[in-house]
């Protein structure tokens, strides 16, 4: 089974750089990774040079400042040099009078959306009426539609964001059980407890294997159950589906989605 992680962050300035994420994806069987690029930084030199340093090894989703007024044409050029995807928070908005021009952008340069918030952002009506006027747009809920914080968010307003799958132009990321099962103190073996909060099965259930991807939250993961066991424990819990299913989620969702094209050797990425 091809191995994808759909969520990893490697930078310099703020992260870990790529060789460390590198050491871990070889160490768990891991072939490729999508970086994400870091919420608010939106110079992606970094990570194009990545994409161009380890050919077939990672696809860039890149950040943009959609506030500027040429923000659609810095996409546009993102593209060329081979963007995979680009992130937005669910709350963006481009300047008047075309406050949803990024989005459109987006969609009409065929780059997925991977996009972040808080539940409440993605049941806002405004947003939901762009999902589902915008049916070629592919957008890609980070983090189970919430955060990586577990106490903050109730299952009902996880059950709210996964409405959206009404909708088939939406999927969903799953991350590790680290996100949302508080660490144990004291420390057991396995850590998490007897009845996980059904967050897995919630998704897989609205979304299907088919708009579902993994990702391990790469370098933040350390600080919860770490890389390899993001990727052990979240396989452990579909050990009973199909080896399809497996592969869809864990592989082969992330890599239609987020392709793996090869970086120009031309230009510089802004």
């Amino acid at each position: 089974m091809r191995v994808v992680d759909s969520h990893c962050h490697a930078a310099l300035v703020w992260s870990e750089p790529v060789e460390l994420l590198l050491h871990q994806m070889d160490a768990n069987k891991v072939d490729h990774a999508v970086l994400i690029q870091i919420s608010g930084i939106t110079d992606n030199h970094y990570q194009d040079d990545c994409v161009r340093r380890f050919p077939g090894r990672f696809a860039s989703v890149v950040g943009v400042d959609a506030t500027r007024s040429d923000a659609c044409d810095q996409l546009r050029r993102l593209a060329e040099l081979g963007a995979s995807g680009v992130r937005l928070r669910a709350t963006t908005r481009s300047p008047e009078p075309d406050r949803w021009a990024i989005w459109r952008a987006a969609a009409a340069l065929d780059l997925s959306v991977s996009c972040l918030g808080a539940p409440g952002d993605f049941v806002d009506g405004e947003f939901v009426r762009l999902v589902e006027e915008r049916s070629d747009l592919r957008l890609v809920i980070e983090h189970l539609g919430a955060s990586n914080r577990p106490e903050n968010y109730t299952l009902e307003e996880r059950r709210r964001v996964f409405d959206l799958a009404r909708f088939p132009n939406v999927f969903v990321k799953i991350h590790g059980l680290g996100e949302f099962c508080p660490r144990p103190v004291p420390m057991r073996d396995p850590p998490f407890p007897p009845t996980i909060p059904p967050l897995f099965e919630m998704a897989y259930d609205a979304f299907g294997p088919e708009r579902m991807m993994w990702g391990s939250d790469f370098p933040p993961v350390a600080g919860r159950e770490g890389y390899r066991n993001a990727l052990k424990y979240a396989l452990e819990r579909f050990a009973s589906h199909s080896e399809r299913d497996r592969e869809s989620i864990f592989g082969a969702v992330a890599l239609r989605l987020f392709p793996l094209r090869p970086a120009s050797r031309t230009g510089t990425a802004s």
